[in-house]
């Protein structure tokens, strides 16, 4: 399947720019969160035992808090697929705008591009034992699996986060190239 650039750079407008709102959502309210517990969601993501699992959610058991922190996971699961495919389409624009035709760096970019939807499916998965344990209590077994997915997922995202950094960097080039007058001798 073919896409023209101009749908390529609205769709990667769009999802980095809906991804940013959401993303600012989840923060605010995990900051919300830590400051009125101490524990934050995204500390769940460094738990690898269960006793760590439990005292954070002994932290949130005064009623509203295990609340708040199961939706705050909710939403992730609204972020995930916006920075999925802006991290892809990233790449996409990372290999358009740096690699030349059908060299072997151009695969690499664009393999790398790939590591965004595993990563998303990833914190998919983190999302979904993480609130398994918080509602029906943690397990070592579960814990050190949350763990390793989170590790994982991290990888990704910083991948992820590097090809979005590349995007932008290929966006301003063209901008200013196209802002520059052409001189000619």
């Amino acid at each position: 399947m073919r896409i023209s650039k101009a749908m390529l750079e609205k769709s990667w407008a769009w999802s980095t720019g809906a991804g940013a709102v959401v993303f600012a959502a989840v923060a605010g309210m995990d900051l919300w969160l830590k400051s009125l517990t101490g524990v934050s969601t995204t500390d769940l993501q460094g738990f690898s035992s269960a006793a760590q699992f439990r005292l954070a959610f002994h932290a949130w058991a005064p009623e509203p808090y295990a609340v708040r922190a199961g939706f705050a996971l909710g939403l992730d699961y609204l972020l995930i697929p916006l920075y999925a495919a802006s991290f892809f389409l990233s790449g996409v624009i990372v290999a358009e705008s740096f690699t030349p035709g059908r060299s072997p760096l151009r695969r690499y970019v664009l393999m790398a591009a790939m590591v965004a939807p595993v990563g998303a499916l990833l914190d998919a998965v983190e999302n979904a034992l993480q609130i398994n344990m918080l509602l029906y209590g943690p397990t070592e077994g579960l814990a050190r699996i949350a763990f390793s997915v989170s590790n994982a997922k991290t990888v990704a995202v910083t991948v992820g986060v590097v090809l979005l950094i590349g995007a932008v960097v290929a966006k301003l080039g063209m901008r200013k190239a196209k802002a520059r007058p052409v001189v000619e001798p």
